[in-house]
């Protein structure tokens, strides 16, 4: 079912469905202006020391966010670090990682997932996804798997969890370890728990313009006490500390200055007492947006799988391009003429040229040419079919923590749709 409305389409000339401007959204207040305010008062920006030392661990913000963080999640260690890439770093280094060994992620996700695993030499092997939650389909995971498998990094993209059950039983049969990438899922529920928090080590992204920010940052989550340990190793110059700290096991004890400083901890105090409250907000969009476009035909509103709730970082669409008759790229540009903040395409990494040259370290080809890589890895168009057809032909998106969207706003999105549809036959018309 569509409105009556049957107005000339504003790419052909009509009057446009939506003409006012979105605000950013912004989700920082009084509470995080104070709290940041008091911290440049007290004069201490950072309290962290690169040798074992009682500031080892940092001061007092990253240890008041860093325990409210784990009550919040429910986990025995959250560890800031000052990027969401410098955690991915230090997840897959804390894992015991060596160079060669095999790891598997998604093409459908931001590059740092994949160049994480780069950065100690290890190889991404990328796994095809589903085309209901565009996060990655266990079965191409289980295909994918080699004796060089180490582990498993499960995105958790726009807002919903993999299928963390199966994910881990294919982790327990081969022995690996599982990493969730739950940059843009904070807060997100998987069968009675937090997404992020059912994989060896977790984690979310604090960068602006996620749910909840503190600029520039990010969270790892894990239950397990020496992981955590080793990943606090390898944020705060590791080698210079594992000696007076006697650490034994040197195995990537290589440190960075990944560490997160006093205010942007200050300010994500703050941010995560409104985590619930601001997901909330999203979901009521989403399932607005969704209520309103579901009875579209060939369009495929976002997917919420049974016991699991989805906060809608992004608003995620698919289009039945053959029924409908219409190319994707038609209908996104008159749904962008109609001034609807939609877009049209995601990622597929392994179509990046570093993959496809296997160009990254220097000009040679390490690793992917060198003795330590096991095998050829395939990188070609093809092997992800799934992502690649979302990618070119029926994916748009709605990003739903770029605006500060309101019901009404929400509203306009919907009649500039039913517009569109209700115009199908001039688009297909429509050179």
């Amino acid at each position: 079912m569509t409105s009556a409305n049957t107005e000339k389409l504003a790419l052909l000339g009509g009057p446009k469905t939506i003409s006012t401007t979105f605000k950013r959204y912004n989700p920082i207040g009084v509470e995080e202006v104070e709290a940041a305010k008091q911290v440049i008062e007290s004069g201490v920006l950072s309290q962290f020391l690169g040798t074992w030392h009682e500031d080892f661990y940092g001061g007092v913000k990253v240890q008041e966010f860093e325990r409210a963080c784990e009550s919040y999640f429910g986990v025995r260690n959250a560890i800031t670090v000052n990027s969401w890439t410098s955690g991915l770093i230090a997840a897959v280094g804390a894992i015991a990682i060596e160079p060669g060994d095999e790891v598997i992620v998604s093409p459908w996700t931001m590059c740092a997932s994949a160049t994480a695993i780069l950065h100690w030499n290890a190889i991404p092997v990328f796994a095809d996804i589903e085309p209901e939650t565009f996060n990655l389909d266990p079965k191409s995971v289980e295909a994918n798997i080699t004796p060089y498998t180490k582990a498993i990094m499960a995105v958790d993209i726009f807002g919903h969890s993999a299928n963390m059950d199966a994910l881990m039983a294919i982790a327990d049969k081969y022995n690996l370890k599982v990493i969730s990438d739950s940059a843009q899922s904070p807060a997100a529920m998987y069968k009675g728990k937090y997404a992020g928090t059912l994989a060896h080590i977790g984690g979310y992204s604090l960068n602006y313009h996620k749910h909840i920010h503190t600029g520039e940052g990010g969270i790892l989550v894990t239950d397990d006490d020496e992981l955590a340990e080793r990943m606090r190793l390898i944020r705060n110059h590791a080698e210079a500390v594992v000696g007076d700290k006697g650490v034994k096991d040197l195995t990537n004890m290589i440190g960075y200055n990944f560490r997160l400083g006093e205010i942007e901890c200050a300010i994500g105090i703050e941010q995560l007492k409104k985590l619930t409250g601001l997901v909330e907000s999203r979901q009521c969009l989403g399932d607005r947006l969704s209520m309103g476009l579901r009875e579209l035909a060939g369009l495929q509103v976002p997917v919420v799988k049974p016991d699991c709730t989805h906060v809608y970082y992004v608003y995620p669409l698919v289009l039945d391009v053959n029924l409908l008759g219409v190319s994707r790229d038609k209908i996104w540009e008159a749904l962008q003429a109609e001034g609807v903040p939609v877009g049209k395409s995601y990622q597929n990494l392994h179509l990046l040229p570093m993959y496809q040259k296997k160009i990254a370290y220097g000009s040679k080809g390490f690793p992917w040419t060198s003795e330590i890589c096991h095998r050829t890895v395939n990188y070609a168009r093809g092997i992800c079919p799934v992502a690649e057809e979302l990618n070119d032909t029926s994916y748009l998106s709605i990003g739903m923590c770029v605006y500060d969207l309101t019901d009404e706003h929400i509203d306009l999105i919907i009649q500039a749709f039913q517009k569109v549809w209700n115009s199908l036959d001039a688009l297909r018309s429509y050179a």
